[in-house]
């Protein structure tokens, strides 16, 4: 086989070196799921990959060919060509992918060839490198030794599990803080997306040691409207559990850290500042009124009356007396009923609990990781 035409068949090398993937798959194909380190530079349009399609079921892969000459006119060739191009001068190092590598990515291939550009495709293409990434899932799930990290919430388990280097912060990767308050201003990727990019970060870890236990924050299946491949959350489930303990007090600077300022922080990164503003009360509005049914309808009354007036007094005062009031409250009635519940089905996994240094001299001790504050 010419060097043109060369193929990569390593799909581990490419997810353990960030390798630049160049996906010339339709942008509705990238959309609905890629890999973190791809760029959409597409062979043909939405428009174009249907009409193609629709050819070749209908008059076989040479008929589909010549539309695709005739759908796509010299100057939009030229541009495709060079945003392929400028591709590989900025990652010489990239390689190119469709959805089986087949048709697109060899006509893809061909092109940049005989541009002087001689770049592999990936062989099987997207297809294969998903296949790759759920099986490593499963992988993981089945043998790799988890820890899980719980506790109240507030407590601040996500902040502590990034403290460490052996750890996948799933609800970083899912783009949502996984509790009822916990979708951010910005939505959360595909499903598919989050599949990957968990795979592929728990992949590194594995391979750097794969006698050495990963860390990962206690989760329900769900975070927010994604879900943890069920591989992997069969595995979370069996892995032991770690608790971390702090008070009401520094819970509900935690709440008012996440829920309040991070969250108006990202709000207004985005929109103007009344629109964010105005946005951000909805969206917590929005969260209270999900907790209705379990509040109660007193109960729900008085929390939606103590937001109103905290939200309020933070913003037109700087007051945030309200809004801690209003933490505290539903971390009491909501968060920490729910929490005694669910932790009666857990109590033979959990192996210990204790404060944040506490906490921290344990999983330093069962080998988790590197932790530079001890």
């Amino acid at each position: 086989m010419s060097e043109a035409l060369a193929q990569c068949s390593d799909l581990r090398r490419l997810f353990l070196d960030d390798v630049p993937l160049m996906d010339v798959r339709a942008p509705v194909e990238f959309a609905e799921g890629a890999f973190p380190m791809a760029q959409n530079r597409p062979l043909l349009t939405d428009a174009e990959r249907r009409l193609v399609g629709i050819r070749y079921k209908e008059q076989g892969q040479d008929a589909a060919i010549e539309l695709g000459y005739q759908l796509v006119d010299a100057t939009e060739a030229e541009q495709r060509l060079a945003a392929w191009q400028a591709f590989f001068d900025q990652n010489p190092q990239g390689v190119l992918y469709c959805f089986r590598g087949g048709l697109r990515s060899k006509l893809t291939q061909q092109m940049l060839a005989d541009a002087g550009y001689r770049v592999p495709r990936v062989k099987g293409g997207y297809k294969a490198m998903r296949r790759f990434l759920l099986d490593t899932l499963a992988e993981i799930g089945r043998d790799a030794p988890l820890v899980r990290l719980g506790g109240r919430t507030g407590v601040g388990k996500t902040d502590l599990l990034n403290e460490f280097d052996r750890a996948v912060d799933l609800e970083g990767l899912a783009v949502h803080r996984g509790s009822a308050f916990g979708k951010r201003a910005m939505p959360q990727p595909a499903q598919i997306d989050i599949e990957n990019a968990m795979a592929i970060a728990l992949l590194k870890l594995r391979a750097a040691d794969p006698d050495r236990p990963i860390l990962v924050e206690d989760e329900g299946r769900c975070i927010g409207s994604r879900e943890i491949p069920l591989a992997l959350f069969d595995g979370m489930r069996r892995a032991p559990l770690v608790l971390l303990e702090e008070t009401m007090q520094t819970r509900v600077e935690q709440g008012m850290k996440d829920y309040v300022f991070s969250l108006h922080g990202e709000y207004r990164a985005l929109y103007p500042v009344e629109e964010a503003d105005r946005r951000f009360g909805e969206h917590l509005r929005k969260a209270l009124a999900r907790l209705q049914k379990r509040l109660g309808g007193l109960r729900h009354k008085h929390y939606t009356g103590l937001f109103e007036q905290g939200l309020a007094a933070w913003l037109g005062e700087g007051d945030q007396s309200g809004f801690r009031e209003f933490i505290a409250g539903l971390l009491r009635d909501y968060y920490d009923p729910m929490y005694d519940y669910q932790l009666q089905a857990k109590q033979e996994q959990v192996v210990f609990r204790g404060d944040r240094e506490a906490v921290k001299r344990f999983l330093i001790e069962q080998g988790i990781g590197r932790h530079d504050g001890l």
